[in-house]
């Protein structure tokens, strides 16, 4: 009875074949290292070369294009400065009322429509206040652009054919990734300036419980994205034996 128990318990694991710790057997992903255990490069590792080669073969280590290529990226971009317009124009406009503010005397206009009789100092006092805010408006609007243009500009995606890659922040980078197994359905967006200036978003819908809808915001060449993401997803379907059912 104890030999036999022993035997489920080891039929039910094997070794992780990156980090050599003991993980379920029935895991995609190790829960050690973090590594996807459902890749061609996995697959690859966990065949042994007598397994692998034949008589006029060479053994498995030796054939490093078949390992490695799962790691072969198939699409990589940021996302383009075009998604910012919306942005920019608002803070021209905020900046073009900071520079009104600023140069003309808004003060002794309003002294004068509203006939307050403000004294010589306290206009002056105004004016003084008037300049500080317009430079202070101005600053945190050009801050706020620049925030937003380095969090745009520090967002990558990678696109294997198992896995979508993506790493995001300035200060605190954060990577996360998406099985192309788990990836449902997927729509392309494009508005007229979209498609003047040559960019697009992708949405994918998917099964995953952290991202249920992930989009590629403002990209180039979203069609060559959109067609290299349905393949792959097919392709990772057929060899992973997962079928959608749509509720």
């Amino acid at each position: 009875m104890g030999t036999e128990r022993i035997s489920l318990v080891e039929a039910a694991t094997r070794e992780c074949p990156f980090c050599a710790e003991v993980i379920q057997a029935r895991a995609i992903k190790c829960r050690y290292c973090g590594e996807f255990l459902n890749t061609r490069r996995a697959r690859g590792l966990l065949r042994t070369p007598a397994q692998d080669a034949g008589p006029d073969e060479e053994p498995l280590d030796e054939q490093s294009e078949d390992v490695d290529e799962d790691d072969e990226v198939l699409f990589a971009a940021t996302p383009s400065v075009f998604g910012l317009v919306g942005v920019f124009i608002k803070a021209a406009v905020v900046l073009a009322a900071a520079w009104a503010m600023a140069v003309y005397p808004i003060e002794r206009w309003i002294n004068a429509a509203l006939r307050i009789a403000l004294t010589p100092e306290r206009i002056e006092m105004l004016g003084r206040y008037r300049l500080t805010l317009a430079l202070g408006l101005g600053a945190m609007v050009l801050t706020l652009v620049a925030i937003r243009f380095l969090k745009l500009k520090m967002t990558r995606y990678e696109v294997t054919p198992d896995r979508i890659e993506w790493a995001r922040g300035i200060f605190d980078r954060r990577v996360d990734n998406l099985d192309m197994f788990r990836i449902i359905d997927l729509r392309l967006y494009r508005s007229v300036f979209d498609c003047i200036v040559g960019i697009g978003t992708v949405e994918l819908t998917t099964n995953d419980a952290s991202d249920p809808v992930f989009v590629f915001q403002k990209l180039r060449q979203p069609r060559k994205l959109y067609d290299i993401i349905k393949k792959a997803s097919l392709e990772s379907d057929r060899r992973n034996n997962v079928v959608h059912i749509e509720k």
